[in-house]
């Protein structure tokens, strides 16, 4: 049985995710058989694994760092948003159904032996498993149902590591804080502090390590800069949906839809030299970019309406008339389209226009579609004809079915018109085929070449979890951390 160690964090986005990521991959550097564990996500980033389970896309990246194949044991319960007050449940990869917030958590310790079910299978199967929080750990009002951090501590008996985010301010309150709200048991299980994202000369920071050793009587296993690497991030604080990447001389505008799902799927783009990304949520943002990117929704009748309402939609076919291309992924290829109907209420019911971009209509249903997939663009017109024959591979997760009369765009799915096009295919532009052709043709409309590097995204997330885990490695206490895991709680 696998020994085990957890990060939870003082709050939401202080870097859990990718300090999981890390340990993985030294773990698997030093000859170990690792493995992620989430007992429970809520994230509109998701990814399909080999066998058809949906998980958390940090649960497949940390896999990745791991170099093992992900699996739904790693993510047992999957929450995704549908509206404010409301989730798609998903157990063990596969849908349980829409539920409200107050009914899932009246009902989410039933599913504690769907958890410990997932984690015991994956134990047996390795030597650590690298466990993951959610959030924090002292939400008073929600500790006495807790299933994914002291709560999951407590069932599977692992030592913890308290993440602090210096970067956001407050990090003394933030970790010291947080211990003082926990009951002492859990205070015991916490072994040691990490600050992360510390900007600046770390030696400066030598008095902060005694005061907060001093005042927590916790040992600080390590003080993490911020660490420039490009890592995919599932969180919606995010700061890739509010930070632009500007200076760039291609100019990529994604639609930053209310409820946007797999962000990810455009972080391709931003390993190019030359080419910026931006998140565009107002009409008056999006001005002439080079290409524009309608991404996949939770909700996309009512993310067609905020397009309306917030005059995106008649920006957007401005663009299309102007001849500016435009590729919609999932939710997005589902608005391009001319109709959106859901008579099911597989999201949140009713029927709408879409942008009239594409001809295709898209039907919801009960049932959900979840595979990975792979194939070649058709032959192509229009912008997009630098994708013909292009290989390349990806994932589908959709509830919708989607009748195109138009022209095929690839050999499992999709549509294209004139300079917009569309498709069911997460992570379809990974492929260095893909993005490759499509820099180098967006370059050569500016009268440019491009001369950069065209590369794999597989290839470069791998050298990019290489260099997370060489940065976090030379500044946690590894002796302290395997000692931590060898002597548990």
């Amino acid at each position: 049985m696998a020994k085990n160690i957890m990060l939870q964090g003082t709050m939401s986005n202080v870097g859990k995710s990718f300090l999981t990521a890390a340990l993985c991959r030294i773990f698997k550097q030093d000859g170990y058989s690792a493995a992620p564990f989430k007992s429970q996500n809520m994230a509109l980033n998701s990814f399909i694994t080999p066998d058809g389970c949906e998980i958390g896309r940090a649960q497949a990246l940390q896999a990745e760092a791991a170099g093992i194949e992900p699996s739904a044991l790693m993510n047992p319960i999957l929450l995704k948003p549908t509206t404010d007050v409301g989730s798609q449940v998903i157990v063990n990869g596969k849908v349980r159904g829409n539920m409200r917030a107050v009914d899932y958590f009246r009902h989410k310790k039933e599913l504690i032996p769907d958890i410990l079910s997932a984690y015991d299978t994956l134990a047996a199967q390795h030597d650590i498993i690298v466990i993951e929080g959610a959030g924090s750990p002292v939400e008073l009002n929600l500790k006495a149902d807790d299933i994914v951090n002291m709560g999951l501590a407590e069932l599977v008996k692992s030592p913890v590591l308290l993440v602090g985010d210096i970067d956001r301010g407050g990090v003394f309150a933030q970790l010291i804080g947080t211990l003082e709200l926990l009951e002492k048991e859990e205070r015991d299980k916490v072994k040691g502090l990490v600050v992360n994202k510390f900007r600046g000369d770390i030696s400066l920071f030598q008095d902060g390590i005694s005061i907060l050793e001093e005042r927590s009587h916790k040992t600080v296993a390590g003080v993490v800069p911020y660490i420039s690497c490009d890592i995919e991030d599932e969180d919606s604080l995010s700061e890739k949906l509010t930070v632009r990447n500007i200076g760039g001389i291609i100019d990529i505008a994604v639609i930053h839809l209310p409820k946007i799902s797999n962000f990810t799927d455009f972080d391709v783009f931003r390993q190019y030299d030359g080419v910026s990304v931006r998140y565009v949520s107002k009409a008056g943002e999006l001005g002439q970019p080079d290409m524009i990117i309608i991404p996949g929704t939770k909700s996309t009748i009512s993310d067609m309406k905020w397009l309306i309402e917030n005059g995106l939609s008649e920006a957007i076919y401005r663009c299309y008339k102007a001849d500016i291309p435009i590729f919609g992924i999932c939710g997005g290829y589902q608005i391009m389209g001319r109709k959106i109907s859901d008579p099911y209420s597989s999201e949140c019911g009713g029927s709408i226009d879409g942008l009239c971009l594409l001809d295709c209509e898209t039907v919801f249903s009960a049932d959900k579609h979840q595979s990975q997939t792979s194939g070649n663009f058709c032959d192509v017109q229009g912008f997009f004809s630098c994708l013909s024959g292009a290989g390349f591979y990806g994932y589908e997760v959709h509830m919708g079915v989607t009748e195109n009369k138009g022209s095929t765009l690839t050999n499992c799915c999709g549509s294209f018109r004139g300079n917009a096009a569309g498709c069911y295919i997460h992570g379809i532009f990974d492929s260095a085929d893909v993005s490759g052709r499509l820099i180098k043709a967006l370059f050569q409309r500016k009268g440019l070449e491009f001369t950069g590097n065209v590369i794999d995204r597989r290839l470069y997330r791998n050298a990019q979890l290489d260099l997370l885990a060489d940065n976090v490695r030379k500044n946690l206490d590894m002796e302290l951390i395997y000692r931590i895991i060898e002597e548990g709680v």
